[in-house]
């Protein structure tokens, strides 16, 4: 029984042994998960913080971006009859839109220039800056010869940098005086409405930066008849992929719709073009910045 007695004694030693052991072990691992799950919240709460951050600044450009695109009454005040469909892809946008008005002349253009989101705006600002340029300080309003002043400037812009920059803009200037048209485009065309018919001039296949071969831009030139619409738009809208089958728009499709909606207003043009977009889109993610202009004259 002594015998027996020591054995099971023993044995409970051993077993209590071995138990503390685990429970160290297991206090330890515990302790380790703890310092473990404590730095991953502390990293976490690091890169919300960083992400704010740069959020806040994101959003701080969109005011900046802003602030360089014509207020809503500026264009009301010269182009009456009109409607700019903006949809950024992001916070801030390699498109933008511009308008000037000098010697009775309204300038108006749509451009898009490479990439989109940050790098995208920064192109913007520089691209922007340029057709400010053209116009206030070298006076002109033809639109060919404000595309080549532009293109110069731009060029000269990046050239500064000791990096090969090769970033510019596609863009469709128009100069509307009365009824008299004058037109220039850097892989943007020119869209014209008349009677359900679509009058197309085609832009100079070339962008505002560099390129190999360029050459001056060419001004076209129209006799406006009243109730013609014109339209010129980056490459957004028509490049969205959904439909249900993941397909583009595609041009030929807004150029249905946009015959079909001639007997709207133009506000109401803008409303059926942008619910068009989104019931187009669906859940997919927008691939662009899209920009639209519509005046009627």
């Amino acid at each position: 029984q002594r015998y027996y007695l020591y054995v099971g004694i023993i044995f409970l030693l051993m077993l209590g042994g071995i138990v503390f052991r685990g429970y160290q072990r297991k206090k330890n691992d515990n302790k380790i998960i703890s310092l473990q799950k404590t730095e991953v919240e502390n990293q976490k709460i690091i890169v919300e913080e960083k992400n704010q951050e740069i959020l806040d600044s994101i959003i701080y450009a969109k005011r900046i971006q802003n602030a360089i695109l014509p207020q809503e009454k500026v264009i009301k005040e010269h182009l009456k009859d009109s409607f700019i469909l903006y949809k950024p892809k992001d916070i801030v946008a390699g498109d933008f839109y511009w308008l000037e008005h000098k010697h009775n002349k309204v300038l108006f253009a749509a451009a898009d220039c490479t990439g989109h989101g940050v790098p995208g705006a920064m192109v913007s600002v520089v691209c922007n800056n340029g057709l400010n340029r053209s116009v206030r300080e070298y006076g002109l309003t033809d639109p060919g010869e404000i595309l080549d002043k532009t293109r110069e400037i731009v060029i000269q812009e990046f050239e500064k940098s000791e990096e090969d920059v090769k970033d510019g803009m596609d863009i469709a200037i128009c100069v509307l005086e009365n009824n008299k048209l004058d037109y220039a485009g850097a892989n943007i065309p020119l869209w014209i409405i008349r009677k359900e018919e679509i009058i197309e001039t085609k832009p100079d296949k070339q962008p505002i930066g560099k390129f190999d071969n360029s050459a001056p831009f060419t001004t076209h030139s129209f006799d406006l008849l009243k109730g013609d619409t014109i339209y010129i738009f980056s490459d957004g809208y028509v490049d969205q992929f959904g439909g249900g089958k993941s397909k583009k728009f595609k041009i030929n499709a807004l150029r249905d719709l946009l015959i079909s909606i001639q007997g709207q207003s133009m506000q109401k043009q803008k409303d059926l073009i942008d619910a068009a977009f989104e019931k187009w889109k669906e859940n997919i993610e927008q691939v662009d910045d899209v920009c639209v202009i519509g005046v009627r004259i």
